[in-house]
């Protein structure tokens, strides 16, 4: 761990309320020499997918060690498992509804227990703000050097929500989704930076002999923002390691019109008839 111990809180309490406040309170009442930072709190009142795409997103510009306190908790109150998991050196507690899909499904080693320890917990717990009693808390635990076998049993059945992949769809053609869609309207896409690679390599490592589809537009690959006109879209890699639709100076998604799910063509101009 980081010779400070860090906890990073993720939820979708906004910045108008105590919540996020009292969670990090809860944090430093376990753990006073904790270094607690936010990662958002902006994220749209029960979009659980929003909140495992930035959670995702987010840790790997963390030091090994760091804790996440993920927070999207719709059913909080309810029979949903409260989870602690151990995901490639990096430790995350929240509530087992999905939050921890995209976490899960790119990681190399992973350990999940539920919450069941009492003893890491608030005395008194809410049924209406388990961030505050149970998650902060139990992070704030792990952060001391607690081992993760303490807080519960080992599961091996979190809920995942289904998660859209590339597919081939002929010779020198694929299929992506949209998956995020952030503030400036970029479109960040199910294919990663190694298939698109790949698909390079077929076309002798040259991107102009590569195009992108999207809404009906061909659109050129690049490699920044700015290798295209202001108002013009281009297709690139993004921060994230993935295929990304952009406007540069604009919103792709307002200009293309297309939304999280939307389909996303890669082809190879010599199979596509441009």
């Amino acid at each position: 761990m980081p010779s400070r111990p860090v906890v990073a809180l993720l939820s979708d309490f906004g910045d108008t309320d105590h919540y996020v406040g009292a969670m990090k309170g809860a944090v430093l009442a376990v753990c006073p020499e904790a270094e607690v930072v936010d990662i958002v709190h902006s994220i749209a009142p029960h979009d659980i997918e929003a909140g495992a795409w930035c959670l995702a997103a987010a840790v790997r510009a963390f030091p090994a060690g760091t804790v996440f306190v993920a927070v999207v908790d719709p059913e909080v109150g309810s029979l949903r498992r409260a989870l602690a998991l151990e995901c490639d050196g990096y430790y995350f507690v929240g509530p087992d509804n999905g939050l921890f899909t995209y976490v899960l499904r790119e990681s190399c080693d992973h350990r999940i227990h539920t919450i069941s320890n009492w003893a890491l917990m608030r005395p008194q717990i809410s049924a209406t703000f388990h961030g505050r009693d149970i998650f902060a808390p139990v992070a704030g635990h792990l952060a001391r050097g607690v081992p993760l076998d303490e807080v519960g049993p080992a599961v091996e059945n979190p809920v995942l929500f289904p998660i859209q992949s590339m597919r081939a769809k002929g010779p020198g053609e694929w299929e992506a989704n949209v998956v995020h869609i952030d503030r400036f309207g970029n479109l960040t896409t199910s294919l990663y930076e190694r298939d698109l690679t790949a698909m390079l390599a077929e076309a002798g490592n040259d991107p102009t002999e590569v195009v992108v589809v999207v809404e009906g537009m061909v659109i050129p690959l690049v490699h920044a923002y700015s290798d295209v006109a202001e108002g013009e879209a281009c297709a690139l890699v993004g921060s994230m390691g993935r295929l990304e639709i952009a406007v540069h100076r604009g919103s792709a998604a307002s200009t293309l019109g297309a939304g999280k799910g939307a389909a996303v063509r890669i082809r190879l101009i010599r199979n596509a008839g441009y």
